[in-house]
This record gives structure tokens, C-alpha cells and sequence, in this order.
């Protein structure tokens, strides 16, 4: 049961569904690590990390020198923080919007986005801002319109990125679900 009060009028998140979170810290995030090569002992950002899902396992596999989760929901932030406690997982969580990041320029070398920013208002903002956040030649993992379409197909209806707002935001790998664009 979710009880959660949303952070703003017309936000739904994403239902909590153990079997969906399973196969993502089992399966898709080691298969997107492995797939498109990211690099081990680097800063980490998971923008929309919700309840931390995949913050174990990118843990476990990059080995990361820091590790931060953001998302605009302080109850799931919460729920975050009690799961990576069970877990022995340290990340800092930080309450925020991906479109105004609370994080300097070139806070991070690799930006993971499991479909927050195709489920934004103003997506080209969050396009910008991780941009932003990305140090030169640091990584924004996403996921491709296939991707998105087979894990919302309702909900990813007609969404698209536009990355011509973030052009300095260059594709780097393609790996079917998934994809990385470097920061020239």
C-alpha cells in the first residue's frame, strides 16, 4: 500500500512491486553495467532513485568512490534510506528535482536515470541539468524509447527526449534497453 503524500498535484509514482524490483537489482542493473562498460570507483548520481532499488547493486558492481540518490519524494527517500540500511549500503540521499539539481558542475562522472526524465514536465530542464551535474567526459546512463516503452507501455505513450537541448550530451553506447551519452 503506498502512503506517501505526492509532492505535487498530479505526480504518481511508480507502484512498489517486489517482483519488478527483483529483476532490476538482479538483472538489469548488473546486465547494463556489464553491457555498456561503466567504468568502476567513480561518483554516481541515480536521479529518481525512488526507494534506492538499484543503489545495492550499482554498489556492489562499480565499486563507486561516492554514491547519491535523488528524488523529489521524501517518503520514498525514507523507504530508501531503511532498504540500503538492510542492506549495509551507504549512498546519500538527497531530496530534489532533477531539474534543478542541488549539486555543483561536474559533481558527477556517471548519471544512471532508470525513466525519471521521460516522466517529467519540462523534460528538456532535467536534460540540462544533468548535463550540468555530469563532469567532462562523464556518463548519462538512460534508457532508450524501447526500453521505456517495455517497462510503461502506457505510461511512455508518445514520451521522447529532447536532446537537442543538451547538446553537449553525445551518444557514447547502445545497448537495445539502454544507452549512454558522454559529456564532450
Amino acid at each position: 500500500m503506498n502512503t506517501f503524500t505526492p509532492a505535487r498535484p498530479g505526480y504518481r509514482p511508480f507502484p512498489n512491486l517486489a517482483h519488478r524490483n527483483a529483476i532490476q537489482q538482479r538483472f538489469e542493473v548488473p546486465t547494463l553495467v556489464r553491457l555498456l562498460k561503466l567504468p568502476p570507483g567513480r561518483r554516481i548520481l541515480e536521479v529518481g532513485c525512488g526507494r534506492g532499488v538499484a543503489l545495492p547493486p550499482l554498489d556492489r558492481i562499480c565499486d563507486p568512490e561516492a554514491l547519491v540518490g535523488l528524488d523529489i519524494e521524501r517518503a520514498l527517500l525514507a523507504e530508501a534510506a531503511a532498504a540500503l540500511e538492510a542492506e549495509g549500503v551507504f549512498a546519500e540521499l538527497v531530496a530534489g528535482d532533477v531539474r534543478a539539481m542541488p549539486f555543483g558542475a561536474g559533481a558527477f562522472d556517471v548519471v544512471v536515470d532508470f525513466g525519471t526524465v521521460y516522466h517529467v514536465d519540462r523534460p528538456e530542464a532535467a536534460l540540462r541539468e544533468i548535463e550540468r551535474v555530469l563532469a567532462p567526459g562523464g556518463l548519462f546512463v538512460h534508457e532508450t524509447p524501447l526500453g521505456q516503452l517495455f517497462a510503461h507501455p502506457v505510461r511512455s505513450l508518445g514520451r521522447t527526449l529532447p536532446w537537442r537541448t543538451a547538446p553537449g550530451l553525445v551518444r557514447n553506447r547502445h545497448a537495445g534497453f539502454w544507452a549512454t551519452e558522454r559529456r564532450c
